[in-house]
């Protein structure tokens, strides 16, 4: 599925990519998945996209600012998805990792907050091409 791809008016998906090594992090941690999980991902990432990255409970929940977390729980494992809504109806996903606790890591919030940053002070800071 190509998520970028746009008609007017609608939202597209873009990636958060790094500026000093390039990489795409969501991008990464996806592709690193067993098939089954990264198709439901991708589902679900599909899913947000066309609700114009406007979720709620169970499939997206607020975390702090303008970040919220898309949550996508596969079998025994509960992947999260930290994204935010921006200018040009964009979607960026900004950092993903795997939740093991009940609580949701200060560490792994701090990471999207620094990648959202990032996003507002350079408006290249992320991937259109999939």
């Amino acid at each position: 599925m190509i998520y970028n791809k746009s008609e007017d008016g609608d939202y597209k998906i873009v990636y958060f990519k790094r500026f000093d090594t390039e990489e795409i992090p969501v991008r990464v941690y996806i592709g690193n998945l067993e098939k089954k999980e990264r198709a439901k991902i991708l589902k679900y990432i599909e899913f947000l996209r066309q609700n114009k990255g406007c979720l709620d409970e169970p499939y997206s929940r607020h975390i702090r600012g303008k970040i919220r977390e898309l949550r996508v729980d596969f079998a025994k494992n509960r992947h999260r998805i930290f994204y935010f809504t921006f200018i040009g109806k964009n979607i960026i996903l900004l950092h993903a990792f795997l939740k093991k606790t009940a609580k949701t890591p200060e560490a792994e919030i701090e990471k999207a907050e620094v990648n959202y940053k990032q996003v507002l002070i350079n408006q290249n800071a992320y991937e259109e091409k999939i």
